[in-house]
């Protein structure tokens, strides 16, 4: 079996230690276009080292960084790629922080350089020189993951060319991989400055109910952020649109809700827990955990939080709560 699951597209979000020392003087901003310049600028002139230690040292008391912070490393991944060919280059530089959107933006930059039409005869290369790929290793994971994002970049947010363009990639996980990335850069795109055409107020089970059989568990791993925001965060609605999904895809929206129960509470046990609680029966209840489980693993690059999660969630729980963080966590070592 291959050792990246494909649950790892719950996006990686690790605070790794930041390093504050040497920043330029700091410059504050007051919307989302300013600094998405200035972190830019930060990328070209001190580095990606110095633009993350500023994104850090802003995160917990700026709500601008702190609800864009995703998008903004993709800015500095971005930036960073303009310097290189290849996105081994660029990864070596790499930081996880924010659900690793710097390797998602370096991968967008490394696209918009190949451009589209070019695109079908280079895409199988394009991640042939990133570390352990032979292993699908993290690093290969978040470069063909990044493929969806890139694809999405130079197609201006056009879904089904975008997975269609996937659909060229050799293997069915690297496939499955890249429209994780499609799928997630749908929902994260959608904001204030822009809205997709690829998702739906008055259905918010939409594209996921669209796509090909193949592809539907891909989207539902990422749907229910975009469930929750069209619900008003109402959990117990989610669950409820949750339970209408074909059979074979249910299980994978709920363990969705438990990644966003995580991912919200910036993977607090106490508020994780509460939120699962919402579901109205052990099936809703269970893959919630499941799905929060694994985000606590891929927040903190650690199973010691997840295994505190599993000793609080209900006992009958707790022994499937633990054995998945036990397979999942393999993954990251």
């Amino acid at each position: 079996m291959r050792p990246i699951l494909l649950y790892v597209l719950f996006i990686v979000m690790v605070f790794s230690a930041a390093v504050y020392v040497n920043l330029p003087p700091r410059f504050d901003c007051g919307d989302y276009n300013c600094y998405e310049e200035y972190y830019a600028g930060l990328t070209k002139t001190s580095g990606v080292q110095k633009a993350f230690a500023d994104l850090k040292s802003r995160y917990d008391d700026d709500a601008m960084v702190k609800s864009q912070c995703h998008q903004f490393t993709h800015v500095i991944g971005r930036t960073a790629s303009l310097k290189v060919a290849d996105p081994a280059q660029a990864f070596v530089h790499g930081d996880s922080f924010c659900w690793s959107g710097y390797y998602h933006g370096v991968m967008e930059g490394i696209l918009s350089k190949i451009g589209f039409d070019n695109l079908p005869a280079r895409i199988n290369s394009v991640c042939v020189n990133i570390r352990g790929r032979e292993a699908y290793s993290f690093d290969y994971y978040n470069c063909v993951h990044g493929l969806g994002h890139g694809v999405m970049f130079i197609t201006s947010h056009e879904l089904f060319d975008s997975l269609r363009t996937c659909r060229l990639l050799s293997g069915q996980w690297e496939q499955w991989s890249c429209a994780g990335g499609v799928f997630m850069e749908n929902i994260i795109a959608d904001h204030k400055t822009h809205k997709t055409k690829y998702l739906k107020p008055e259905d918010p089970l939409f594209p996921c109910n669209a796509v090909a059989d193949d592809l539907k568990q891909t989207c539902f791993l990422m749907q229910t952020s975009y469930m929750l925001k069209v619900s008003g965060n109402d959990f117990s609605r989610v669950f409820e649109l949750c339970s209408a999904v074909d059979d074979k895809f249910v299980d994978t929206c709920y363990q969705s809700l438990g990644r966003d129960a995580s991912g919200q509470t910036v993977s607090d046990v106490q508020q994780t827990r509460e939120r699962c609680l919402l579901g109205r029966d052990a099936r809703q209840q269970l893959n919630c955990f499941v799905g929060a489980a694994k985000d606590f693993i891929s927040y903190h690059h650690s199973d010691v939080q997840a295994r505190e999660l599993c000793m609080s969630v209900p006992v009958e729980f707790r022994q499937v709560c633990s054995t998945t963080v036990d397979d999942y966590y393999r993954t990251f070592k």
